[in-house]
């Protein structure tokens, strides 16, 4: 049917500028405009990729157009302040507001449903207490030759080649002047990184910054990048929260000559990282190659980052740090809904425990196995605001990773165009022409600003609830609405175990069977 009243209509134009032609002959510039459009509508008639333009031309092509501006206006025009994500436009504007040094409170009370399902608060007394956020550091390392200071509250791991050149530098300059630090990300470290912050090098499967010709881990080069002065602590990623289990991925469009150049790779073609390193392949053998790193970077903090998957496997590396007595100096919990970039949407969606479950996990552990006082968790997951902080050091982080929230403060708009190339903010981009629009000397501030706003909100916020250090936080200060007449705290909603508790008998029943299954010398079911 629509092909027929296209081919009626187009006839009946042509018919009526023939009849008419002799009386008004400037009838034929008609025309210039029906022309194309015939034409057009004659293409979709014999094309064979889309039904829709197919069945119905010229008026089809709307769906596509619709569609592909559909991320825009649903953001502009249909959500609500509270309904967008990942990031709702009030968690945005938060951001926003204060990475530019705006006002940053709330006229006429909250907009959130305080009585829905989830909804979560922290309790306050009568009896308040000042809290300088200056003093807000947490020590890394204290027993190694080299410990670091860092703040509560840093820049999650992010490579360039992902982000632009000029997103990682005014991040980079952000962190300098805030006094906090930049995770480079599995990309490599690059002269971008370097712009006089502080850095924690990740080293990712694919070793970049530290391989040899076959993409192994090369000593030499992990020495002399580790070495140098920016560079505070080594982060090994095992696995994160897009994509646990799989490589990273940089798209072709992303990859070019300079990126290659920092990897090692081939120019224009997608770079996807092993899903497992080669460096070890037990849980002895990774404790052993941390303490290696350890050694190889002159006694600066290692630790290494992980998405909870299969409990039983962090269960064996701890029973590897009790047989060898090497111990990271930190671990890093990455939430299955974590991302910055590309991943494929199953892994995204599907693969991988979520923060909150993977974190109590981890920090339950570590507890269980008595090694909590010598190991820092850092969270990395959603974090964009002081609250954020709190209720992660709640369920068990010493401090946090923001990576999305520090993108807001660099000006993303949530266009969710990260894995094209066409980041319009020229954050998530390799297009020169949107890189042109970032101009680090603006963002640098913003990035700075947001931090230190937020670092003051968490420090207002541990005030408000009468505690000096954020080591007095407990599960039972913050409360979740189970439904619309329960509350419960979160020592009540996940389990907290004793110290040592795994180290004697009985073992919790929570966590009996990943223990029982799990070995130091295997990472496979025993």
């Amino acid at each position: 049917m629509g092909r027929i009243i296209f081919l009626l209509a187009s006839l009946l134009v042509i018919v009526i500028n023939g009849v008419l032609a002799p009386v008004f002959p400037r009838i034929w510039y008609s025309m210039f405009f029906f022309g194309p459009v015939i034409l057009v509508g004659l293409m979709d008639m014999f094309q064979q990729h889309h039904a829709i333009r197919r069945n119905f031309p010229i008026i089809g092509n709307f769906r596509y157009l619709l569609e592909f501006f559909r991320p825009e206006i649903n953001q502009y025009f249909v959500e609500s302040n509270t309904s967008g994500t990942p990031f709702n436009r009030l968690d945005r504007s938060l951001v926003y507001q204060r990475a530019k040094g705006q006002l940053d409170t709330l006229p006429f009370g909250t907009q959130k449903n305080v009585y829905e399902v989830g909804y979560e608060w922290v309790t306050h007394s009568i009896m308040p207490a000042h809290v300088d956020p200056a003093s807000l550091r947490v020590v890394i390392g204290a027993s190694r030759s080299k410990p670091y200071q860092a703040s509560i509250f840093n820049i999650g791991a992010m490579s360039f080649g992902s982000l632009s050149k000029n997103a990682v530098m005014a991040l980079n300059q952000g962190a300098r002047m805030g006094g906090f630090a930049q995770n480079t990300g599995e990309g490599g470290l690059t002269s971008y990184h370097r712009q006089g912050g502080d850095l924690i090098w990740q080293v990712g499967t694919g070793y970049f910054g530290c391989r040899d010709h076959d993409g192994k881990f090369s000593p030499e080069r992990f020495a002399e990048n580790a070495s140098l002065p920016e560079v505070k602590m080594i982060e090994l990623k095992i696995s994160q929260g897009a994509k646990p289990g799989h490589g990273g991925i940089l798209p072709a469009e992303k990859v070019t000559e300079e990126i290659a150049r920092f990897r090692g790779v081939e120019k224009g073609k997608s770079v996807i990282s092993p899903p497992g390193h080669s460096a070890f392949s037990t849980p002895l053998e990774l404790v052993g190659f941390i303490e290696r790193l350890r050694e190889l970077s002159g006694g600066k903090p290692v630790g290494f980052k992980i998405c909870v998957g299969k409990p039983r496997e962090f269960m064996a590396i701890c029973k590897a740090m009790i047989k060898t007595g090497i111990t990271p100096d930190f671990i890093t919990v990455d939430g299955g809904e974590g991302g910055t970039g590309a991943a494929p949407l199953e892994f995204s969606n599907y693969v991988g425990s979520p923060l909150n479950e993977g974190l109590v996990f981890v920090h339950n552990a570590l507890v269980g196995f008595a090694l909590r006082g010598k190991v820092r968790i850092i969270s990395s997951g959603k974090i964009n605001s002081g609250f954020g902080i709190i209720k992660h050091m709640v369920m068990g982080a010493d401090l946090c990773y923001s990576s999305r929230g520090m993108m807001l403060a660099l000006g993303c708009i949530q266009a969710l165009k990260c894995n094209t190339n066409h980041c319009p903010t020229g954050v998530a981009t390799q297009d020169a022409s949107l890189v042109r629009g970032l101009v680090v000397a603006q963002k640098n501030k913003r990035v700075a600003n947001f931090h230190k706003a937020t670092v003051k909100s968490f420090a207002e916020i541990l005030g408000a609830m009468g505690f000096h250090e954020p080591k007095q936080l407990r599960p039972r200060h913050l409360m979740r609405r189970i439904s619309l007449s329960q509350v419960k705290d979160y020592s009540e909603i996940y389990p907290f175990i004793e110290e040592g508790a795994l180290l004697k008998d009985p073992i919790p029943p929570a966590f009996e069977r990943s223990y029982r299954a799990s070995c130091a010398e295997t990472f496979e079911h025993v």
